[in-house]
C-alpha cells in the first residue's frame, strides 16, 4: 500500500544532492575525523552573527517574563517591524515602500510558498533559470504548479532571453530568478533585468493574468568587485522580492524572511491579503517572534562580507592552480566549475574519494558542473588543494 503521494515519492527518490552529500560528509567525518574531510556541500554560513543579534537576544530574555512577550501576533508580522523593514527596503529597492507592501514570513522558503499559494491555479507554470536552487520545483508543485526551466547562457550564466521567450507559454504564471545566484554566483545586470522586463511586458499584452517576476535575494549583500544587484520593484508592476536574514545575519535556523511587492502593482492589497492568509493556512501561523525581535534590533547590521571575499579569492587560486575551468562568482558563496569529462556525478565521486565533498551540478539543473560552497574556513580551502589536483588525474 502506498502511503505517500506520487509527487512526494518522486521528491524523495530524486532526493536533494545537497543533503545527500552533506549526510555523506557526516559519515566521513565520523570515520576519518573532522580535519580529514573538506566539506563544501552545504551553504550553511559559518560566521558568528553580528553583535547586535546577541544583544537583541539578551534584551528579549530580560522581557520574556512579561505576558504576551512571545505570544501570537498578526499573521503577516508585527506592523511596526514591517514598517521598519519597509523603510529599509525603500532604499535598497530605490522605491518608496510601506508596511502594506512588505509581509514577514518563515524564511524565504515560506515567503515563496505563501506567494505561490496565492497566485497559482492548478496547471499554472513556474519558470526558473537553470542552474537553479533545487527546491523551487517542490515549491511550485506544493500548490499545483508545473515547474519548467530555461537554460542560461553557457559559461557566462547570463540570462538567455531567446530561451526564455521560447519557454514562456500562455500557462506561465511566474518566473523566479535568484541573483546573486545559487549555485553559479552570477549577478544579473541592469541590462539583463531590463531585457527580461521588456519580454514579460510584451507577453502580458492581451492576457487576463500577468506573469509575475519573483526575485529570490538572500545573497544580495554578497556582491564582489563593485558589482551591484539591480533594484527590481520599480521596474515591473508584477514584481515580488523575497529574501531572508539567514545569510547576512547568519541566523538560518531562526527562519525569518519576507516578501516585498512592487508599489506599481494594481490590486496589491488583495495579493498581500492572500499571502497573509497563506501564512496561516499553510501552518506557519505567523513569522517567528524571536526572529522579528532580532531584525528589529539588527536590521542595519550584517556579518563581514570581506571574509567571504577573501575565501572566494582563496578558492579561485586553488582551483586555478589545479587546472579547473570556472567562471569567477560575482556574488554569493559558491563556485560552479566544469566537471572534467562532463560527468558531474562521477567526478564528485572522485572528489569524495579524496575526502572532498561537492554537489553535482545535475542537482541544480546544470549537468557537467559541480558546486563548491566556500562558506568554510580558509584552511579547509587550502587543505583541499592537493585532493582537487589528484581528482583530475586519470
Amino acid at each position: 500500500m502506498q502511503l505517500i503521494s506520487d509527487a512526494t515519492k518522486t521528491n524523495i527518490e530524486g532526493g536533494s544532492w545537497i543533503r545527500r552529500m552533506f549526510e555523506a560528509g557526516i559519515a566521513m567525518k565520523k570515520e576519518f575525523g573532522e580535519d580529514a574531510v573538506c566539506d563544501f556541500s552545504l551553504g550553511n554560513p559559518d560566521l558568528a552573527p553580528p553583535a547586535e543579534v546577541a544583544a537583541a537576544l539578551r534584551e528579549l530574555a530580560d522581557r520574556a517574563d512579561k505576558p504576551f512577550s512571545l505570544g501570537y501576533m498578526p499573521n503577516g508580522g508585527a506592523p511596526h517591524v514591517r514598517a521598519l523593514l519597509a523603510r529599509h527596503l525603500s532604499g535598497q529597492q530605490e522605491t518608496p515602500l510601506t508596511e502594506n507592501e512588505v509581509l514577514l514570513s518563515c524564511g524565504a522558503a515560506g515567503a515563496i510558498n505563501a506567494l505561490f499559494k496565492s497566485i497559482l491555479n492548478p496547471g499554472d507554470e513556474v519558470l526558473a533559470i537553470a542552474p537553479y536552487f533545487v527546491e523551487y520545483g517542490a515549491y511550485a508543485a506544493n500548490h499545483g504548479g508545473v515547474f519548467k526551466t530555461a537554460r542560461s547562457k553557457a559559461d557566462t550564466f547570463c540570462l538567455d532571453l531567446d530561451a526564455l521567450d521560447r519557454a514562456i507559454t500562455a500557462k506561465t504564471r511566474a518566473i523566479i530568478i535568484n541573483s546573486p545566484n545559487n549555485p553559479t554566483g552570477k549577478i544579473y545586470s541592469q541590462e539583463e533585468i531590463a531585457g527580461l522586463v521588456a519580454l514579460l511586458e510584451s507577453k502580458n499584452r492581451g492576457q487576463e493574468r500577468p506573469v509575475f517576476l519573483v526575485s529570490d535575494e538572500p545573497y544580495r549583500f554578497l556582491a564582489y568587485d563593485g558589482a551591484t544587484v539591480p533594484a527590481l520593484l520599480p521596474l515591473y508592476p508584477y514584481a515580488a522580492v523575497v529574501s531572508s536574514f539567514s545569510k547576512n545575519l547568519c541566523i538560518p535556523g531562526e527562519r525569518i524572511g519576507y516578501v516585498a511587492l512592487s508599489p506599481l502593482m494594481e490590486g496589491r492589497e488583495r495579493l498581500a491579503a492572500g499571502i497573509i492568509l497563506a501564512n496561516r493556512i499553510l501552518g506557519y501561523v505567523n513569522p517567528p517572534v524571536v526572529g522579528q525581535f532580532i531584525i528589529e534590533r539588527a536590521l542595519n547590521a550584517q556579518v563581514d562580507a570581506g571574509v567571504y571575499l577573501s575565501r572566494r579569492n582563496a578558492m579561485a587560486r586553488v582551483l586555478s592552480d589545479a587546472g579547473y575551468e570556472f567562471t569567477l562568482p560575482q556574488g554569493a558563496f559558491y563556485f560552479f566549475p566544469k566537471a572534467p569529462g562532463g560527468d558531474d556525478i562521477a567526478f564528485t565521486e572522485k572528489l569524495r574519494q579524496q575526502r572532498i565533498l561537492a554537489v553535482p551540478g545535475t542537482g541544480f539543473g546544470g549537468p557537467g558542473h559541480f558546486r563548491l560552497a566556500f562558506c568554510v574556513d580558509e584552511k579547509v580551502i587550502f587543505r583541499a588543494a592537493e585532493g582537487l589536483k589528484k581528482a583530475l588525474q586519470p
